[in-house]
Order: structure tokens, then C-alpha cells, then sequence
């Protein structure tokens, strides 16, 4: 009777382990590891009197389904100081640059999700800029280091193959170099940091 049971239990362990695995299987059917994407600040471009010339390209890759490291790159252009709040200072007449500075921005980073579609994520932007007077004449290049802290929330659709993160963010640059004289004048009345919205977006594959 005890051989009996045990062949019966072996018998029944055979057929689960299979279902167990179709079951595994199609619970990760719709990880994938990779992705490319870049961000919504992209219809800034549609401003025709301040257009920023933005753009942003994101690769990234999915070490674990909570670890992500990602390659970006983004360029712009901007007349503003860098650490001037959204409000009605933002871009007001007299607080600009006299010039505007143009930026190439190679960026490294790291994403943790921590229950569901919660994240945090850091990234650290290195920024190459060439500054210009009012008249369009260089007069500058520097450096900025930019450190970008995210607090955010994942939507996937369509079977996990797009992806939309909204997040609120802290831009904190702890190096910033060469910058012309004129522009410190006006960038000094600000601190060396600035609270943004984060707004990727993305398609997954592989």
C-alpha cells in the first residue's frame, strides 16, 4: 500500500512539474530586456518663441526585472539659468543669459523598482557646452556635471511593450566649469539645483 502511494505521488509530481514550468513560462513571457526611448520634453520643440532644440535618445538594458541600467543622450540649447524654479521667474524678461549656451549631454544610468511599478532612479549626466553671446558668437566652453535623482511610477500597455514613467525629479549639479562671466552675473542669484518632472517614455524588446 506504501509503494502504492508513493508511485501515485511520483506519478502526479511528473505531470505537475511540466504545468509548473508552462506557468513559469508565461509569467515572464512579457519581460523583455532591452529598450529604447526618450522623453515627452521633446514637444518643447513645438515652442516657436524659446525652442529648446531638444533631443533625447534612451537605450537601456534590464539586468534583473527590478535593476536597470541605461545609456542616454541628449541635446539642447538654453537662455536660461539652470537653477531658476518654474514660475513666473521662469524665463521672465531680464532674468536670461545674455546668449544662450548649447549642450551635448552623454548620460549613464541606474533604475531599481521597488513594488510594482515604484522606482527610483539616479543618473549622471555629463554635459559638453558651448556658450554664445547675443550675437550668436562663441565666447566658451564648459563643463557641467549633472546629478538626476527620480522618484516615479511605471505604466506598461500592450503586453508590457510600451512604457510611460512620470516621476518627479531633483537636478543637483555638484561640478560646473568655465562658465563666461556674463552668465555668472545672472546664474548666481539662483541655487545649483532644480525640481522637474520626468516624463519617458519607451519601447521594449528582446
Amino acid at each position: 500500500m506504501q509503494k502504492r502511494i508513493i508511485q501515485i505521488g511520483l506519478a502526479f509530481t511528473m505531470m505537475g512539474t511540466p504545468l509548473l514550468k508552462a506557468q513559469n513560462t508565461q509569467k515572464d513571457s512579457t519581460f523583455r530586456r532591452c529598450y529604447i526611448g526618450s522623453s515627452l520634453f521633446l514637444l518643447g520643440n513645438f515652442d516657436n518663441v524659446n525652442k529648446p532644440e531638444y533631443f533625447q535618445l534612451n537605450v537601456g538594458y534590464r539586468i534583473t526585472q527590478k535593476d536597470v541600467v541605461s545609456i542616454e543622450f541628449k541635446r539642447s540649447i538654453y537662455s536660461w539659468p539652470i537653477g531658476i524654479p518654474f514660475g513666473p521667474s521662469f524665463d521672465a524678461p531680464g532674468l536670461n543669459y545674455p546668449g544662450h549656451a548649447r549642450i551635448l549631454a552623454p548620460t549613464i544610468g541606474y533604475q531599481r523598482f521597488w513594488w510594482k511599478g515604484v522606482y527610483t532612479s539616479v543618473y549622471a549626466l555629463n554635459a559638453f557646452e558651448k556658450y554664445l553671446d547675443q550675437n550668436k558668437k562663441k565666447i566658451g566652453n564648459g563643463y557641467t556635471l549633472y546629478m538626476n535623482f527620480h522618484l516615479g511610477y511605471q505604466f506598461k500597455f500592450f503586453k508590457n511593450r510600451f512604457f510611460f514613467e512620470p516621476a518627479i525629479g531633483c537636478s543637483y549639479w555638484p561640478v560646473r566649469t568655465n562658465v563666461p562671466e556674463s552668465f555668472k552675473v545672472v546664474e548666481n542669484k539662483w541655487p545649483n539645483y532644480f525640481i522637474q518632472p520626468g516624463l519617458h517614455f519607451g519601447y521594449n524588446f528582446w
